[in-house]
């Protein structure tokens, strides 16, 4: 009888493997409400994220919207106080030039240095 315990212990373990294969096949009959159930939570969790990263997203571009909009009144400053400049620098010019054309010997002349004549 001990010769045959081996023989026994590997018909007992082929016996309990296909039996094993056996029930790997058939699923239990609440697995299609288990899957259902978890794929209807997923759904919600994803439906949820998604309403958040849409609120997030909406709030950081209201403040890039604020942002730039202080930017562009900064910007539009900026252009005002340069094209200020630049007109009071045209005037300038054009009353250089119509002084000039009208013969007027005290606009802007240079200064005459003794250093600047040439040498007898």
């Amino acid at each position: 009888m001990t010769r045959h315990v081996p023989g026994f212990v590997l018909l007992g373990l082929a016996l309990a493997s296909t039996s094993m294969l056996h029930a790997a096949d058939d699923p239990p009959a609440d697995a299609t409400a288990t899957v259902s159930a978890d794929t209807k939570a997923v759904g919600e969790a994803v439906k949820r994220d998604a309403k958040a990263v849409a609120k997030a997203a909406k709030e950081g571009a209201h403040h890039v919207a604020v942002a730039a909009k202080e930017i562009g009144h900064e910007v539009a400053a900026a252009s005002k106080q340069g094209a200020q400049k630049v007109a009071a620098a045209a005037k300038r010019g054009a009353e250089k030039t119509k002084a000039a054309v009208k013969g007027d010997k005290t606009a802007d002349k240079p200064a005459s240095h003794r250093d600047d004549k040439p040498a007898p």
